[in-house]
């Protein structure tokens, strides 16, 4: 608490001080204020312009176009367009056209007139609507609204024109690939052509050299095979045939229809019962309901081909037994005939696939390089194909988007409140700016007051000594001239007042005229 007493008694000192230097407080406000004022009401109009235009980038054929053709985000092209659009070709190009550059007689002119077009020209958004706001402040109100305009309009043409623009681009791009890719697939093509016609002896037809010579291999083995298979069949046909020789010569004993070659229409359902009867054994015992019935109906399959068997061989002669033996002797014959015709026409199968194997023998060493350049020769082909047929197709998208930007366009422009040309000033601001020099004014006298003030201290309190010297003060003598004192601090304060009231009276005719829009310069001058 008493830390607290003694900063308001020094705060108190400090305050004191200034009071009594309060007459630099004045010279500050009489050499600073007049001519703030002076310099604020002289400093010319400047009148602004501005335009507000939505951007509508929702089209009505973007969801119908999906898929079919090259789309562009138009929110994209309208934000890079705005962030481009101060840049300096178009400041020039807005300077151009707004006639500002004849007034730029030197290049330094013209580098000010651009740096202040950067400072002036003003693009806002105003929300997330795509709505935004151009304005420009200039002394001349038609010029304002003049570059308002033609930046408005550089806005609009730039967004649209850098779409089509990039769409002219890319057709020419896909154009020129087109034609290359062409002329590379046409040369590919007759590469792979005189290709085929020098090494038609050597390369497939199908497959490659390892694949072909492993499949004729394969297909050697299973012939020599069949021929043997084909062959123990007319050992067993040659065998049967000599027994029924035998049997005719004899005739003491009937053929054994058990084992005749007839063949019947049970046979094929017979293989296949007894091959599902195998897997089942593997499973099952022969107690299993399904071994049980499989065996049944083997059974009965094989009683009707007996009895079929039967009946044909009492038809061919049921009184002579030679009759029906010399019959199946013949049918006998003629199964070995077949199966010998067969192992005849296997055999020349036999030796084309060893005349084919040989060949490919002799050509193992060439074979391989030349179906290896082949198939680069294929690849490069493949590969050129599929990037021109990519490139035939964007062709395609590209042309559809042309249409359809033409047709209707994705980003369009409305101008909700147009530049115009405006009647009163929007700048400078001389209120604040009359606020501002009186303000700066008496903060400056009382700085330098309170800097008087503290490098020449004048003692207004015992305690004041006392800290300075150490010595208690035990009494203080007032001065024999008091009323003099007195009346010559009056006289201080009021002229203070005075002064300050001519300050503050200044300031409050100026604001009055600067809230009442009075043109209080020209009024002087006229």
């Amino acid at each position: 608490m008493q830390d607290l007493h003694k900063t308001i008694e020094l705060l108190l000192d400090y305050l004191r001080g200034v009071w009594v230097k309060k007459r630099y407080v004045m010279i500050c406000t009489w050499l600073i204020c007049p001519l703030g004022f002076a310099y604020v009401a002289s400093m010319p109009d400047t009148y602004q312009s501005q335009a507000r235009v939505y951007v509508d980038t929702r089209s009505v054929l973007q969801p119908l176009l999906q898929g079919l053709a090259i789309q562009t985000n138009p929110q994209q092209e309208i934000s890079m367009m705005v962030k481009t659009l101060l840049s300096r070709p178009n400041l020039e190009i807005i300077a151009r056209e707004s006639d500002l550059d004849v007034t730029a007689l030197t290049p330094e002119d013209y580098e000010n007139m651009i740096s202040q077009l950067t400072d002036n020209i003003r693009l806002r958004s105003a929300g997330r609507d795509n709505l935004y706001t151009i304005s420009y402040s200039n002394s001349d109100p038609q010029m304002a609204r003049t570059v308002v305009q033609e930046t408005l309009d550089l806005f609009v043409e730039g967004a649209l024109g850098s779409s089509r623009k990039d769409s002219d681009s890319a057709s020419r791009f896909i154009e020129e690939q087109i034609i290359d890719y062409e002329n590379r697939l046409t040369s590919s093509e007759q590469r792979v052509a005189d290709f085929q016609r020098k090494y038609a002896s050597l390369l497939p037809n199908k497959g490659s050299f390892h694949e072909n010579y492993t499949e004729l291999k394969i297909l050697l083995e299973q012939t020599e095979l069949t021929i043997k298979e084909t062959e123990q069949q007319i050992k067993a046909l040659s065998g049967e045939l000599r027994g029924q020789n035998s049997q005719i010569d004899s005739f003491a004993v009937k053929p054994s229809n058990s084992d005749s070659i007839l063949t019947t229409r049970y046979d094929a359902r017979i293989k296949s019962i007894e091959e599902r009867l195998d897997e089942l054994s593997l499973k099952y015992t022969d107690l299993h309901p399904d071994v049980i019935e499989a065996n049944n109906l083997l059974e009965s399959l094989q009683k009707s081909r007996q009895e079929e068997i039967d009946d044909y061989l009492s038809n061919v002669s049921s009184d002579d037994p030679s009759s029906s033996l010399g019959a199946l002797s013949t049918e006998i014959r003629i199964e070995i005939s077949r199966l010998q015709s067969l192992i005849a026409s296997l055999d020349v199968r036999k030796d084309n696939y060893k005349t084919k194997i040989e060949d490919l023998k002799q050509k193992i060493d060439l074979v391989p390089q030349v179906e290896a350049e082949f198939m680069a020769l294929n690849r490069d082909y493949g590969i050129t194909k599929r990037k021109y047929e990519e490139l035939l197709s964007r062709r395609e998208s590209a042309d559809l988007a042309q249409k359809a930007d033409v047709s209707s366009e994705d980003v369009q422009f409305r101008v909700i409140d147009p530049p115009l040309a405006p009647l009163a000033p929007t700048g400078p601001n001389r209120l604040i700016g009359y606020t501002a020099v009186v303000f700066l004014g008496f903060t400056a006298g009382l700085v330098v007051a309170f800097l008087i003030s503290q490098l020449n201290p004048i003692l207004i309190r015992g305690r004041q000594l006392t800290a300075l010297t150490s010595y208690p003060v035990l009494g203080v003598v007032s001065h024999l001239n008091v009323k003099e004192i007195r009346k010559t601090n009056r006289t201080r304060i009021l002229v203070f007042a005075l002064s300050s009231g001519l300050i503050l009276l200044m300031y409050g005719v100026l604001a009055a005229t600067e809230i009442l829009q009075i043109d209080l310069l020209s009024r002087i001058l006229a």
